[in-house]
């Protein structure tokens, strides 16, 4: 089992920054992807960004250029680097990790952090 803890989230004016983490804590291979989707209120869950154990990284088009995300595999942490942020932005973020194990693919979502750009 994995549980995953977001946090950081909060209130931004609209241009400003915020940092989010996501610790990993319970049995993780070494090889696993992890990243930020977002849910806006009456919308689906999106995307944001991705990264693998190797640090390749994916990113929404609509983040490209403003967000970066990061991780600290020794710490089975991930993070995300908001920039220029805008009300458009506002939703509550995800953490998630995805892995094989036993060839099964398996899948945890944290409970999510809420982030709010005023405009």
């Amino acid at each position: 089992q994995v549980q995953l803890v977001e946090s950081g989230g909060g209130l931004v004016q609209a241009g400003g920054s915020l940092r989010l983490s996501c610790a990993a804590s319970g049995s993780m291979p070494s090889i696993n992807a992890m990243g930020w989707y977002r849910q806006a209120p009456g919308k689906q869950r999106e995307l944001v960004a991705a990264i693998t154990s190797s640090g390749s990284t994916n990113y929404a088009d609509s983040v490209k250029g403003r967000f970066t995300i990061s991780r600290d595999n020794a710490k089975n942490a991930v993070y995300l680097q908001m920039n220029s942020l805008k009300p458009e932005d506002t939703a509550v973020y995800f953490c998630n990790t995805a892995f094989l194990r036993l060839g099964l693919s398996l899948e945890y979502w944290g409970r999510g952090t809420q982030v709010t750009v005023s405009s």
